[in-house]
């Protein structure tokens, strides 16, 4: 069975854009091409039982094991050494994506406190998207009883639009909640 937002796309997202922006061929029409998500700790360098943890909740949020993510440079402020663990990411492509992009959407931002919508600001000028979760626990898949703190986490939607306009009429139609 499909993704539900895929069909979405399928059938409603992509017509619609097409139409909006007068594209002819089918290829270029904008996409979602991936999700990236990362969480980085700066507390791992103190104590790097925190990342096992992390990595395993990064893993339940997205349905894919978490890959752990090493500093590429010494700090030495912050005592920190090249290979060091420091964080961990996902990157999700496929049916994976978009049941993750219809969970985020639909189920997981709403549960933000006083949540107004997303800014409309994080776009990188190419047509990705980062958003910035300040609070894990709005995904379901997290149990409050087995977690001792709360982590943040940045989410990239990466498109093949290549402009901004493009890529938030694109989140937009998928039904990304943008503030006023």
């Amino acid at each position: 069975m499909a993704a539900r937002l895929k069909e979405k796309y399928a059938k409603e997202v992509a017509p619609a854009l097409k139409k909006e922006f007068g594209i002819d061929n089918p290829m270029a029409i904008p996409r979602v091409e991936k999700v990236v998500l990362n969480m980085g700790l700066g507390e791992a360098v103190a104590n790097p039982k925190i990342l096992e943890g992390a990595a395993e909740e990064l893993s339940a949020i997205a349905g894919q094991r978490a890959l752990v993510t090493k500093a590429k440079k010494s700090i030495a402020t912050y005592k920190l050494r090249t290979g060091m663990p420091i964080g961990a990411r996902v990157t999700l492509r496929g049916d994976r994506m978009w049941e993750f992009l219809d969970r985020l959407i639909n189920i997981a931002l709403p549960r933000v406190r006083d949540f107004r919508g997303v800014s409309r600001k994080a776009f990188d000028g190419r047509g990705n998207y980062t958003l910035g979760v300040r609070d894990h626990f709005i995904f379901p898949e997290i149990d409050y009883a087995k977690t001792d703190k709360s982590k943040g986490l940045n989410v990239t939607i990466v498109t093949t639009a290549g402009r901004d306009d493009r890529a938030k009429a694109l989140l937009t139609e998928l039904g990304m909640p943008f503030a006023k």
